[in-house]
């Protein structure tokens, strides 16, 4: 017999006591669950005694709930001598869970008798039965028809206070409906505040066996009703017909419970958080009481609308009813607290609970994080003693939301090494993190790993996958992951309609906005901003007044971000007028940022006096501006108007206010070099300075001729050229042709537009040493190739 447990491909008992805690509990739970006779559990009993296992209370109790599972009086009989050997503190929840689970085990077994039996001698021991000994209790006692021993658990149902518990309800009009007393059962029918199918059913079936089928037939069809409404109202709640499901939720008179649940349950999970407590407010005043299902929702939509009034008053609630028990409950609270801003709250809410669960843990993480408080986020990880892939995740996307990037990636290295297996949610918050560091090796990895490993690309994945390629300035991967994707939403569309508005091809961006239409997929305001963002970039003004035009038709208002695109369109393309006249109709007050495209417009085509009266708006709305100050003075300088310049600059200084210089980094063999406009300290500097000094000689055998224009300070013209000379990209790109191998492209990151100067420089680079040039300025990506570049010089 020996040879009957078997545990392969499980580990032995010994292997069990050697293995980490969480191998060993999972190992453990696996082998109880392999037991299917009594000789079985015998055998791995001995083999747990044999190791000093049984010492544990945890594996006791996991030993009596697997006998009480077998459910043959010999099983139960051994797991209640096992019980025997209990020697930790009776009143423990160990002590209740293993009594809950024998008592359980009679009752299937029919052993009504010894069931009832058990939960006298849990009283006599005080330990205090909880919501789940009383269905068990009342099983046995339906199983023999002990109605005296029945009413007295009833009884004691009602003095702990549970008598609202549905479950046991159920149990009770089942136990009152086998015994024959129809009457007690629909009393506590009557009662119930909510009800369920199996409510109804039991008391049916009750009076169908009781020779009373005329209440039998009655109570069908009233359920009918009952049921039918609330089926209905959540229907149409989930399908988005709101309008419909509240109509037939104000037509029911006898609105219960259940129903009540039904619709705030449903406004909270589609954000109509203020609908759900106007819900809630009429349950107070004329409705059933509030249950702990009422309160998750309404808790919950307190935390949407970021109402720490009301959530406060939903949390003094649930302490007042006796429902901060319920570990959803004390999760939501937390969740609550931490929105609210208030996450001494949260964490005083956390140490009081009793049952810490997953998200318990990944909230108060998550609240941390959202609350920009990283340090304790950190502290919470490091806290939680099983991390699973839902913690390491939750930690990674927090860090991504900061803009951490580098922290999330360390991360993601961390978890790897810890043996925690990445999916997909894993990999969307690294896509994210490597697409805003601009990283195209670390983003073909981050491809090649997600193929390796087989993880499952759905279209939420795929869409990430696109834009981070597209952020690295990859527009032929991201394009490639696009078009091999089957299923497209609109963001999918408008991540790669973004790609196409990276690199400028504003012809590509309108070619995949009509294929999108054409394919039935309805646009979004996101998904405008990009398009009219392509369309300003490539230069398309007609297309993209069409597309304009064509918002309203999609039932879409333009919001100020498409009008900011539109005074950008006009403006690059030297139509400012039709740009100042755009922003006067504007139906909204123009922001900082919409006068802001129009100023910039009016450095690229020098038209002083509106770039004026652009900037004192800007001034009027955003004062701290800097860039404001220093892009009028720029102005000033492109027109000669010297006086002008230094009023404008004295004005910066007076307000403490200093111009960011530009600067631009190259990436060589794993390390970012970095270099600002002037500064000479690289390492490198001498054999820049050369190739500098070389760049210049062949250019200038080229037909290249500076654009001192983009010296903006009142110095010579050889002063300029020598200023000209050290723009921050001029030396990232030198460093990159003598530091990288003749056939490698060169990618630069700026911090600022790049001037023409350079930009005419880079396009003469790219043609003279063979090499592409990719720079990513503050804007847009630069694709430089054999003298051109991608934006076709319109910038």
């Amino acid at each position: 017999m020996a040879s009957s447990l078997c545990l392969s491909p499980l580990l032995s008992a010994t292997q069990i006591k050697e293995a980490d805690p969480m191998t060993k509990d999972s190992c453990l739970n696996e082998s109880l669950r392999c037991c299917k006779t009594l000789n079985q559990l015998k055998q791995l009993h001995c083999q747990i005694t044999k190791n000093g296992l049984d010492q544990i209370p945890s594996t006791l109790t996991k030993l009596v709930n697997a006998g009480a599972e077998i459910a043959s009086p010999e099983s139960l009989d051994y797991a209640r001598k096992a019980f025997e050997l209990f020697k930790e503190d009776v009143r423990s929840d160990d002590a209740l869970f293993m009594l809950n689970s024998l008592i359980r085990g009679y009752s299937s077994a029919g052993l009504g008798r010894e069931a009832i039996l058990l939960y006298v001698r849990m009283l006599v021991l005080g330990v205090t039965p909880n919501h789940y000994t009383f269905p068990f209790v009342l099983s046995g006692c339906t199983k023999i028809a002990a109605f005296c021993e029945g009413i007295q658990v009833h009884g004691s149902v009602v003095k702990m206070g549970l008598e609202e518990d549905v479950f046991i309800q159920n149990c009770l009009i089942h136990f009152y409906a086998e015994c024959g007393h129809m009457d007690h059962g629909h009393k506590v029918f009557e009662g119930m505040s909510e009800r369920n199918v199996v409510s109804w059913t039991s008391l049916i079936c009750g009076y169908a066996r009781g020779d009373r089928p005329k209440e039998a037939v009655s109570l069908f069809f009233e359920m009918l009703n009952k049921v039918m409404v609330n089926a209905l109202v959540d229907m149409y709640m989930k399908c988005g017909a709101i309008d419909a499901a509240k109509r037939l939720f104000d037509e029911c008179v006898d609105r219960n419970l259940v129903l009540y649940n039904t619709i705030l349950s449903n406004y909270a999970r589609q954000g109509l958080a203020r609908e759900a407590l106007a819900i809630l407010d009429e349950m107070l005043q004329q409705g059933p009481r509030p249950d702990r299902v009422t309160m998750l929702s309404a808790i919950s939509a307190s935390a949407q609308l970021v109402d720490l009034f009301y959530g406060k008053v939903c949390h003094g609630y649930v302490i007042r009813n006796g429902l901060e028990g319920w570990d959803s409950i004390g999760n939501v609270i937390i969740d609550m607290y931490m929105k609210c801003g208030k996450p001494e709250m949260a964490c005083r809410v956390f140490d009081l609970m009793s049952n810490k669960t997953v998200v318990s843990w990944n909230s108060l993480t998550a609240g941390f994080i959202r609350n920009g408080d990283v340090e304790s986020a950190w502290e919470v990880f490091n806290q939680i003693p099983e991390r699973n892939a839902v913690f390491w995740n939750t930690m990674i996307s927090g860090l991504v939301q900061k803009s951490l990037f580098e922290d999330a990636i360390e991360l993601f290295r961390e978890m790897q090494g810890e043996g925690i297996k990445a999916d997909r949610v894993t990999m969307m918050g690294i896509a994210s993190a490597c697409g805003y560091l601009g990283a195209p090796e670390l983003a073909k990895w981050v491809h090649t790993y997600i193929e390796k490993n087989g993880i499952p690309c759905d279209m939420r994945l795929n869409t990430a996958l696109v834009d981070m390629f597209a952020r690295c300035g990859d527009p032929q991967s991201a394009m490639q992951v696009f078009n091999k994707m089957t299923e497209r939403d609109v963001s999918a569309w408008t991540a790669a309609i973004g790609t196409m508005a990276m690199e400028g091809n504003g012809e590509g961006a309108t070619g995949l906005f009509n294929q999108m239409l054409i394919q039935g997929v309805k646009p979004d305001v996101v998904l405008f901003v990009q398009v009219l963002t392509a369309c300003s970039h490539g230069g398309q003004v007609e297309q993209g007044l069409h597309i304009f035009s064509l918002m309203e038709d999609h039932g879409i208002s333009p919001q100020i971000e498409h009008y900011g695109c539109m005074v950008d369109l006009l403006g690059r393309a030297g139509l400012l007028r039709e740009a100042f006249d755009l922003i006067k109709s504007m139906p909204m007050e123009p922001n900082d940022v919409v006068w802001g495209s129009l100023l910039a417009a009016c450095r690229v085509h020098k038209n002083v006096e509106m770039a004026t009266y652009a900037a004192e708006r800007i001034n009027e709305l955003a004062p701290q501006r800097a860039g404001v100050h220093v892009l009028l003075s720029n102005i000033y300088a492109s027109a000669g108007k010297w006086t002008d310049v230094a009023r404008v600059r004295l004005n910066l200084r007076e307000k403490g206010v200093r111009k960011v210089p530009g600067s631009s980094s190259v990436q060589v063999n794993g390390v970012i070099h970095e270099f600002t406009s002037g500064d000479e300290s690289h390492p490198e500097m001498t054999h820049i300075a050369l190739m500098l000094q070389e760049m210049n000689c062949r250019f200038s055998d080229a037909g290249h001729i500076p654009d001192l224009s983009n010296v903006l300070l009142d110095v010579d013209e050889q002063e300029k050229e020598y200023l000209l000379s050290r723009h921050s990209e001029k030396l990232a790109i030198a460093f990159g042709l003598i530091a990288t191998g003749r056939s490698m492209p060169i990618r630069v990151v700026k911090n600022l537009r790049m001037c023409s100067d350079c930009h005419s420089f880079a396009k003469m680079a790219s043609i003279i040493y063979n090499r592409e040039i990719i720079v990513r300025d503050n804007n847009r990506f630069h694709f430089f190739r054999q003298g051109l570049c991608s934006c076709c010089d319109y910038w």
